[in-house]
């Protein structure tokens, strides 16, 4: 038996995208306003979807039922498998007392927090972004913040806010290739049009960082720290992605900032060292911490070297293929192909595959979990105490296990419903104005999935029918929708979820999607502004 979707259930677009609407109000109020749990206000939303598909979108009950429970399925593996063995590994580092060495080593370069918020949620983050996605470098890189001394709040915000610049490129390129896949676009052509766009905002991103972190005039201060991480990290993002395709600009321009910033520290220094107000000043400088044998730092930063190596050789493309073997299909009765999509969603009416990929394997926590087996031995953990750590992450988390599920039940319920087609459809009415819009519809689907890719899968065929419709290049359309994408992750009840979890601040998720959302909205203003920049004015910019 199949189900037809249905885009206008009220009878005209303005009343059912207001109805599609309520479950993103429901979240939004009570993480905004109410500053509820997390685990609270995912719940509440995917139960507001639910009704909504049920009651509106005349979804059938069953129908409705498989999609949520395949979205809180994908919510636990392969999402939560990612945040709870990323923290596992940084636990281990914690409780081996390893991780006083990362920081101090970390502080021979600078104990300036402005200056380790650069090399470690912007430059580092970026690295795990293109190795992984998925959650990763938020987990690793806000866990390390905190470890150094941050503030959890700021550790969260700063590293959800740095994801900007490399989420489009994440996971070896995978948004991109996508989005071609999706619309038949050639996906180098996509990859030239975010690299066209991105960079300028790759090279605001560390300097915005700073001022959020402590006002205008001290992060003029860092000003030439600033200007060397964003501006060679938007350089080679934008040679990479023009040049060489979707897989590697994430890699190499994460690798350059790292590279140009440790290498213009050595030899520059702020005026002061900066911390956060009401922040101990510690008793030690850069110049008296501790020094290490070459041994006592391998041996500390082992288990992220060892992170970062798994995670590099699961993304290989040879490898990935082996790994993927063993993968398990698992077509999910009573919502494979059950669920139609029609025009304009869909160029001719579509079943909807429904497929959960149980890739034990390939999957980027597994790599992270083999880390963390390989971890244990450099670090001495025996197995009595490598259970015993494991066991106090998972307790840790259990608060998280509920909230990115129910936020991922939320997601596709919205989907197989044809709830976020009507969002879609609605700022696709925009005429003339649709290139402003294309980016907010990418910044709605990975609010509301947590993903660029999942953003495009969604919304990448209805930029590309829509731009045609309203004569625009839909080349330009499909890669605003992956680089508007880029601003919505920061304030995703998935993505503050695993930031939430990563430094202490279940319970917090409100205090965090306040302290995001008006950076996610100027962003994403700025990415429409210059999409419709391009479509009229600068068309010459489109490949």
């Amino acid at each position: 038996m199949t189900w037809t979707q249905e885009y206008l259930p009220l009878g005209n677009l303005a009343l059912s995208t207001l109805a599609a609407a309520i479950p993103i109000i429901v979240i939004f109020y009570l993480l905004a306003i109410r500053r509820a749990p997390g685990q609270i206000a995912g719940i509440a939303a995917m139960i507001t979807a639910f009704l909504v598909a049920v009651l509106v979108y005349k979804m059938p009950f069953t129908t409705a039922l498989t999609s949520t429970i395949m979205g809180i399925a994908y919510g636990i593996f392969p999402i939560f498998w990612i945040v709870i063995t990323a923290i596992f590994i940084y636990n281990m580092t914690v409780e081996t007392g390893k991780f006083d060495i990362i920081k101090n080593s970390i502080a021979t370069i600078t104990d300036d927090r402005r200056l380790q918020a650069l090399l470690i949620a912007f430059a580092f983050g970026a690295f795990l972004e293109g190795a992984a996605g998925f959650g990763t470098p938020v987990a690793i890189s806000a866990g390390m913040l905190v470890g150094l001394g941050f503030n959890p709040l700021y550790a969260a915000g700063l590293c959800l806010i740095a994801n900007t610049a490399p989420v489009a490129f994440g996971g070896i390129g995978i948004p991109i290739i996508v989005a071609g896949q999706v619309t038949g676009i050639d996906t180098m052509k996509i990859s030239q049009m975010v690299g066209r766009q991105l960079p300028f905002l790759s090279a605001i991103i560390p300097i915005w960082l700073i001022v959020l972190m402590s006002g205008w005039k001290s992060a003029m201060e860092v000003l030439p720290a600033c200007l060397i991480a964003g501006i060679s990290f938007a350089v080679v993002q934008f040679f990479s992605s023009n040049y060489l395709g979707p897989e590697l600009p994430d890699i190499l321009s994460s690798l350059a900032a790292i590279l140009c910033l440790t290498l213009f520290l050595k030899t520059w220094k702020p005026a002061t060292t900066w911390r956060f107000p009401g922040e101990e000043k510690s008793s030690t400088t850069a110049a008296t911490r501790p020094s290490y044998s070459t041994g006592e730092l391998v041996t500390a930063w082992g288990p992220f070297i060892i992170l970062t190596v798994m995670v590099i050789l699961w993304g290989l493309k040879p490898i990935k293929a082996l790994l993927e073997a063993p993968t398990l299909s698992i077509y999910v009765a009573g919502l494979h192909n059950a669920v139609i999509q029609v025009a304009p969603i869909a160029k001719v009416p579509t079943a909807m595959a429904a497929v959960y990929k149980l890739n034990w394997l390939s999957a980027a926590g597994t790599a992270l979990f083999i880390a963390s087996i390989l971890s244990a031995l450099l670090l001495g953990v025996g197995p009595g105490q490598f259970f015993r750590i494991f066991g106090k992450t998972f307790k840790q988390l259990t608060k998280p296990l509920i909230t990115i599920p129910a936020v991922l039940g939320l997601a596709y319920i919205m989907n197989y419903s044809g709830m976020s087609s009507s969002l879609g459809l609605f700022l696709a009415g925009t005429g003339s104005f649709f290139p402003f819009f294309s980016a907010w519809l990418g910044w709605l689907g990975v609010f509301l999935t947590g993903s660029d890719t999942s953003a495009n899968a969604l919304f990448g065929n209805l930029q590309s029918v829509t731009a045609q419709q309203v004569g625009v290049d839909p080349v330009l359309t499909v890669a605003a929708n992956s680089s508007g994408g880029v601003t919505g992750k920061m304030i995703s009840p998935q993505s503050i979820a695993v930031a939430t979890a990563a430094t202490g601040l279940v319970g917090k998720e409100g205090d965090l999607f306040s302290f995001t959302v008006m950076h996610s909205l100027v962003l994403a203003v700025i990415i429409g502004i210059m999409t419709y920049l391009q479509a009229y004015v600068l068309a010459w910019m489109i490949p």
